[in-house]
């Protein structure tokens, strides 16, 4: 009773408010004002409400609208493929677009109609919204409509595949949007749109690799018995990592597969199981598989009963057809993918030394017969990267994980801040390159994900560091500042000039931090600042830091591939370099890599859209993106030149995309071999740097065909007449160039015979030379003499 007392009071109370509230409130009016200086306007107490809503906004409208235009494209192009092909798959794609944008336009008309909005946005037409990502532009329509055959299939599956990136990139931009997509209807609608379109690009990359005539399409995959494709090549030998590099319960390293799930039993399973009826379906079920669903508009409520005659025919039937398979159990993995603790990186070589660097170590080869490497050493001392140089008796490594140790001890380091972290540079003397001895260490803010030897002699040995990971605690490390606003400390935006004392490694030391992205102004943070170059572009790394830093002392230059700039410096005082030009593209990710060619007047740089672990050379994916671009250096400036990407298509399963290679030193022509992780090696000619083309290439097919498994190439050079290539999961391959259309038997020996000096470290570029001898051999040749 006191409960229904106090609520009865509560009514009254409120009751009481309305009656002596609701008089002033009619007489006062809503207003809303207007633009500076225009006149406020009387809003109907429904109007205000609207206004104040939260759970559809004008952003919502707008994807609405366009995604309208945008579907009425895809049903256009899926128009157009009745009388042009008789490609089964791409009648099937088309069917499903039809069936699911009519589906899907339906539902954005009704649901713009509850909200009282037009179908189109006021005074847009259809062709206004031609510029829309992913849309087809009138001249590739016309080209469609007017293409015939497996022209035709190829250009429907790569527009159509543009379309339905662009209709995921809308859906991304309208939920990246405060308050959008409230609308719980509208979130589940453009989650749909997401799964279905990402579904339908998958397969259409598939059928795509299925159209191309390339060899290196479609591969079978395997860990090391993959299918292959060589061309222009001589596959000399592969060696399988050595022991103590490989985790012997999963070699491949990617995630550890799970045994298959028992299929559940329900009462209902038990009871199809007993009368035989319906038991492939409940094992689908049980395995968690959906059925493909059946194209009908009929629901279980309007579904007629069958009659009794009828029933037993359709039994008859049923047992006379031949029970379908069932299908096996989707692979099962761990959730978390396979570490890069055993990945092979970078190499470098002197004599008849190679080193290859890896997450663990490194391993030592001696170089025999037809260029084979034959083990002779390993060194265990994880850390992460692991790229190397060799100095005379010196190798430096780069350490860049939070894992690495001062003792190259195995077990991490589990602290936050640890006096047993190591990250910079490690120092080893290899004279007795069985047993190399750990000799000096620099620690680095950054740590260490590449180096570059920019000068030596018989005191001391200078280095340039890259340091791209996350800044240190300075409890951890004195003097590291991280990203603080207006904080000029800060480690970003540098790099590390290194000096190695030959008398005593145990001295070096970082001598300077050169502000190289510093503006004209000296203002710290002066270069790309990071995001995309505008509507269809590539969104860029910011530029705090360069990747790869390739120095060419001959000529007193070196090129930064710095994440969001690709910049060439004045080295002639290496302790200062200067910067002389920096570049953005708009195809660029992330500036990786830079080479020059062998008299230093272009620049290829990479890109690695994707970070190495996507793939990113699918038969939809940009031509221009994760490629190499040729910049050509014209008074001290660069200037963009032509674009080259692996034609091959890659599969879904094969992380691809441009890496680390080296010139192959054919005189008067620039040639170029090129690591894609696994989309292979390709060999490259770029003497014409704006019509570049592949002249020979090697491909394995994916580590595992059930999951992306990390592998491929981390880097293919050219040393003393063969190309070594480090693959991250299975280990060392040796080619050598053979003859073909592209290149003659005297351009390969003169490529064999050039003198490239006694040692090759990967970011420190010297030129070869020739006897004279040999380019007159070649220059006959290429006159048919």
């Amino acid at each position: 009773m006191i409960f229904a007392h106090r609520r009865a009071g509560a009514l009254s109370l409120a009751a009481i408010l309305l009656a002596t509230t609701a008089p002033a409130l009619a007489q006062v009016q809503i207003v809303q004002p207007g633009a500076p200086g225009a006149a406020p306007r009387v809003l109907s107490e429904d109007e205000a409400t609207r206004l104040a809503r939260n759970d559809v906004t004008q952003a919502d409208y707008a994807f609405m609208q366009n995604m309208i235009v945008h579907h009425r494209q895809a049903l256009d192009m899926a128009e157009l493929v009745d009388g042009r092909t008789n490609n089964e798959t791409v009648i099937a794609a088309a069917g499903r677009i039809k069936a699911s944008q009519e589906d899907e336009m339906r539902f954005m008309r009704e649901w713009l109609a509850r909200y009282g909005q037009p179908e189109a946005m006021a005074g847009m037409g259809h062709m206004d919204h031609a510029g829309m990502v992913g849309m087809a532009t009138p001249e590739e329509m016309a080209a469609l409509r007017a293409a015939r055959g497996i022209n035709f299939d190829r250009m429907f599956f790569e527009l159509m595949s543009a379309h339905h990136k662009g209709a995921l990139t809308m859906v991304d931009e309208l939920l990246g949007q405060n308050g959008t997509a409230a609308d719980p209807q509208m979130y589940e609608f453009t989650s749909e749109v997401r799964n279905d379109q990402q579904a339908e690009i998958d397969r259409m990359n598939v059928a795509l690799g299925e159209l191309s005539a390339d060899p290196r399409a479609g591969l079978a995959a395997g860990y090391l018995d993959a299918g292959q494709a060589i061309s222009g090549l001589r596959h000399v030998a592969f060696l399988p990592k050595p022991a103590g590099f490989f985790d012997p319960a999963n070699p491949a390293g990617g995630r550890v597969r799970l045994p298959a799930e028992e299929p559940a039993t329900t009462p209902d399973a038990e009871s199809a199981e007993a009368t035989g009826e319906g038991a492939v379906h409940a094992g689908h079920a049980a395995m968690g598989h959906a059925m493909p669903a059946v194209a009908s508009t009929a629901t279980v409520e309007n579904t007629p009963s069958p009659a009794p005659g009828d029933a037993r025919e359709a039994a008859a039937v049923a047992a006379a057809e031949p029970e379908e398979p069932e299908e096996a159990p989707a692979p099962r993995f761990a959730q978390r993918g396979g570490p890069l603790s055993f990945a092979n990186t970078d190499m470098a070589f002197s004599g008849d030394l190679m080193v290859a660097g890896n997450y663990h170590g490194f391993n030592t080869y001696r170089l025999g017969d037809d260029g084979v490497p034959a083990l002779i050493g390993s060194v265990v001392c994880p850390g992460g990267q692991g790229d190397v140089s060799i100095v005379g008796d010196i190798l430096i490594m780069s350490v860049e994980s939070n894992s690495g140790r001062v003792d190259c001890g195995l077990q991490g380091v589990s602290e936050d801040v640890s006096p047993e972290r190591f990250r910079g540079l490690r120092v080893f003397d290899i004279s007795d390159v069985t047993r190399p001895v750990q000799v000096g260490q620099v620690q680095t803010c950054r740590g260490s994900h590449t180096h570059s030897v920019v000068d030596a002699n018989d005191e001391r040995i200078l280095v340039y560091n890259s340091g791209t990971a996350g800044v240190r605690e300075g409890d951890e490390l004195p003097g590291c500042v991280g990203g603080i606003p207006g904080d000029t400390r800060t480690a970003l935006f540098s790099i590390d000039v290194i000096e190695i004392p030959l008398a005593n490694p145990a001295l070096s030391r970082i001598v300077s931090s050169p502000r190289v992205f510093a503006d004209d102004q000296g203002n710290i943070a002066g270069l790309w600042q990071g995001g995309d170059h505008g509507e269809g572009t590539q969104s860029t790394s910011q530029t705090n830091q360069c990747h790869d830093i390739t120095v060419f002392p001959s000529r007193q230059l070196a090129a930064g591939a710095c994440s969001g700039n690709g910049i060439i410096f004045d080295i002639s005082d290496p302790y200062n370099p200067r910067r002389l030009d920096a570049v953005t593209d708009d195809g660029f990710a992330y500036w990786h890599s830079a080479t020059f060619n062998n008299d230093g007047t272009m620049v290829l740089f990479t890109d690695e859209w994707g970070g190495g672990g996507r793939p990113r050379c699918q038969a939809s994916d940009p031509r221009e993106w994760g490629a190499d671009a040729f910049y050509e250096i014209v008074d001290n400036r660069l200037v963009r030149r032509g674009t080259y990407k692996l034609p091959g298509p890659q599969s879904d399963m094969e992380n691809c995309v441009a890496h680390n290679g080296s010139i192959i030193p054919v005189p008067g022509r620039n040639i170029f071999v090129q690591a894609w992780y696994q989309g292979g090696i390709s060999v490259i000619d770029f003497t014409d740097p704006n019509n570049p083309f592949e002249i020979a290439y090697f491909d394995r097919g994916p580590v595992d065909a059930d999951q992306l498994a990390l592998g491929g190439y981390w880097s293919a050079y050219w040393y003393n007449g063969r190309i070594y290539g480090t693959e991250i999961a299975r280990g060392i391959d040796v080619f050598a160039l053979e003859p073909s259309e592209f290149l003659s038997a005297e351009e390969i020996a003169a490529a064999e015979a050039a003198d490239m000096g006694t040692t090759f470290n990967p970011q420190t570029q010297l030129p070869v030379t020739w006897s004279a001898e040999t380019i007159r051999a070649v220059e006959a040749s290429r006159r048919g003499g």
